[in-house]
């Protein structure tokens, strides 16, 4: 009997060391993701020893068939799987798509014969290439996205049987994600959330672009909380998902590296949710030479959606980005709800030192 006793005991013990190790594991397992469209040499100014994931973007489909646009993307793929010697941890991905980059996905994606040649190119480029994985970012399965792009509500199922086609010919080893939109309409229509997340490694919800190129009115592009004015927001995206039972390990939510500014807006709350004209976006490294007191910018900061924006009253130009303060608060959101990581569009936007890149790292470290 006392023998029982003590193994009950060693019994407990290793699950309990077991569990431990997994929730350690788990923190170390939080993924900082970089979408990627730079080249062979400009990788090599970036912190890569801060990111877990990188998305080479973008390859896009010539018939059935998943391919390069030109030959210098086969050199960059080449060099960023390359890095792993250096850096063991690290994840190197290809991502087909982008916006306005999946004009023949839905006709392509229809068919039996469409989704498995397409499986059996990304295998034989991951496999050449040694990459690790692909993202889909169809932009958007049975919803209009890219103006004049074919979409049918059959889209929505033809994405569940194109992912379950890749894990069939990719197999357990190499990752599959996909780009999500961040908004309700893409959330409720575009993805058969119960069949797909099973298969799927991740999901990189475009958390960003809330307010785009064709909003008439001006708001928030990446906020992280709703407010009574604006109901899209990263939390908004991971409630909506937690309550389909998204699995939210899988859940990384998407963070901007750039600006969206509106001209011709009125000087009126200063600027926030004004009608107004989209003018351009700024990259990040480009802000200290672009929103500065001098050309008449003042910043603000919204205390209920957690996010920043600009507005200048003489140019009646309205900014709304990330910035240092609005990105670890994202990053430590991730962390504080048990997601899966954050992403981010895109690498090449950044500063090469002392930027976005180095905020989330740091706010990692510090909740360890």
């Amino acid at each position: 009997m006392r023998n029982i006793y003590v193994l009950i005991l060693i019994l407990i013990a290793v699950v309990s060391c077991r569990n431990l190790k997994t929730e350690k594991n788990d923190k170390n397992n939080f993924a900082v993701i970089a979408y990627y469209t730079g080249d062979s040499k400009e990788i090599e100014k970036y912190p890569v020893e801060k990111l877990t994931h990188i998305i080479f973007s973008f390859l896009h489909l010539k018939g059935n068939e998943l391919a390069f646009d030109k030959d210098v993307d086969r050199k960059t793929l080449r060099k960023l799987t390359s890095l792993k010697k250096n850096y063991k941890n690290l994840k190197v991905l290809i991502s087909l798509g982008g916006w306005g980059g999946c004009k023949t996905c839905s006709e392509v994606f229809a068919s039996k014969e469409g989704r498995t040649a397409f499986a059996g190119s990304v295998k034989k480029i991951l496999t050449d290439f040694n990459a690790d994985g692909i993202d889909l970012d169809w932009e958007y399965p049975a919803i209009e996205g890219y103006p004049g792009h074919r979409y049918t509500k059959e889209d929505k199922h033809n994405f569940t049987l194109l992912v379950k086609t890749l894990r069939k010919v990719l197999g357990d080893y190499y990752i599959i994600s996909f780009a999500a939109g961040g908004f309700t309409d893409y959330i409720k229509n575009s993805i058969e959330w119960k069949e797909v997340m099973p298969v799927v490694d991740m999901v990189n919800v475009m958390t960003y672009d809330l307010v785009n190129g064709y909003s008439t009115v001006t708001g928030h592009h990446t906020p992280l909380y709703s407010n009574p004015k604006q109901k899209e927001s990263v939390d908004n995206a991971v409630r909506m998902l937690d309550s389909i039972e998204v699995d939210k390990k899988k859940i990384i939510i998407g963070a901007a590296f750039y600006a969206r500014v509106w001209e011709s807006v009125p000087d009126t709350n200063n600027g926030l949710y004004q009608p107004g004209k989209f003018k351009t976006a700024v990259n990040y490294k480009d802000f200290d030479n672009t929103f500065t007191a001098e050309k008449g910018f003042k910043h603000f900061w919204d205390v209920k959606s957690k996010a920043p924006y600009m507005y200048n009253t003489k140019e009646k130009l309205f900014a709304t980005f990330d910035d240092p303060k609005s990105i670890a608060l994202k990053t430590r959101y991730a962390i504080d709800n048990n997601l899966g990581g954050i992403m981010f569009w895109e690498l090449t936007l950044d500063k090469y030192k002392n930027g976005l890149v180095d905020v989330i790292y740091q706010t990692i470290k510090s909740a360890e």
